[in-house]
């Protein structure tokens, strides 16, 4: 933790489905104090912010003499940056439009901002990461799901009502794999998440039964992609087999959006990433085989520099820096 002794500060809050991680952060990306707390355990938005302002007003007081913070950037998933809402999250005990802007700038008296989580991030790698100075670069989250954050001439990208740049839930195999939640098929969320490697495990397991595996000693259940990482740098067979093909699909799909937006970088970011080469040398390999000449070999693939435990505040953080730069950003 490093001690800032004026300046401007920013609170971030990650709201998830099960905990809630909040902060207060420097412009240069210190993190001064930070916790979390059980998201779940509140029945209304407005016990939650109660709940917050409990936690953090401590945090608050304590801050560098001659320091000033400046607002409340919040990441959540359905967040809505141009209404201050949460809308319609499918992993959230409360349900509905939530305007938490302004419940949280109500009980704060400070400005508050809202983004998608994943939207988030990608502020986050551009203000403390290895996006500083790059005007267009995409940002994918490998986690439980896949998100992203696409940033175009120095500008993230939100469509007409908010919600552009679902590059996750982009079809990549027609017809493909049934996704668990949305009832699509063959989205790109389904194969490159956790969850779905998860599942392309399973699948090779039950289809390789003459294959000898380290992953047979798990049950169905037991299996995600720790363990597969872990078998696969044992040097076990299928669990390799399972990031060469989860690699060809995710690589395939950066394709496409290198040609969309032609980007100087794509960054991965997540859970996902800790399996290091496992992914990104199948990613890449079958990402460049999928460019035109004009694109090839020009985009780089990286992974994040933000640390995964942090950067779901930093993140959160960095939207206040944005306030007033999108004039249709909602600052409650």
């Amino acid at each position: 933790m490093t001690n800032n002794t004026h300046g401007s500060l920013a609170i971030g809050i990650d709201v998830g489905g099960t905990n809630t991680k909040y902060g207060i952060v420097d412009q240069q990306g210190n993190i001064l104090s930070q916790s979390e707390m059980k998201t779940e355990a509140f029945e209304t938005p407005e016990l939650f912010v109660d709940g917050l302002y409990a936690m953090l007003k401590p945090m608050m007081d304590s801050s560098p003499a001659g320091s000033q913070i400046k607002g409340i950037g919040i990441g959540a998933p359905n967040g809505n940056p141009f209404r201050g809402t949460i809308e319609y999250a499918p992993n959230l005990r409360w349900k509905g439009v939530i305007r938490l802007c302004d419940i949280m700038s109500k009980k704060f008296n400070l400005a508050s901002v809202i983004n998608n989580d994943a939207k988030a991030a990608a502020i986050g790698e551009m203000t403390y990461g290895a996006a500083r100075g790059m005007k267009d670069f995409i940002m994918i989250t490998l986690g439980t799901g896949v998100g992203s954050g696409i940033v175009i001439n120095g500008n993230v990208v939100y469509g007409h009502d908010g919600f552009a740049g679902e590059l996750g839930h982009s079809t990549i195999r027609p017809g493909g794999r049934k996704h668990w939640g949305t009832g699509m098929h063959g989205s790109l969320e389904c194969y490159a998440s956790a969850t779905g490697i998860a599942i392309t495990a399973n699948e090779m397991l039950d289809e390789n039964p003459e294959i000898e595996s380290l992953m047979r000693q798990y049950s169905r259940e037991e299996i995600n992609s720790k363990i597969v990482t872990e078998c696969a740098l044992k040097g076990d067979e299928l669990a390799n087999n399972v990031y060469q093909y989860t690699g060809q699909i995710l690589g395939e799909a950066l394709a496409n959006f290198i040609m969309f937006s032609s980007p100087e970088a794509i960054f991965l970011f997540g859970g996902v990433i800790k399996a290091g080469d496992l992914i990104l040398k199948p990613t890449k390999e079958n990402m460049e085989k999928n460019l035109l000449p004009i694109f090839q070999n020009k985009v780089k693939l990286i992974f994040s520099e933000l640390k995964e435990a942090d950067a779901a505040i930093l993140g959160a953080s960095a939207l206040v820096w944005e306030i007033g730069k999108n004039t249709s950003i909602v600052a409650g």
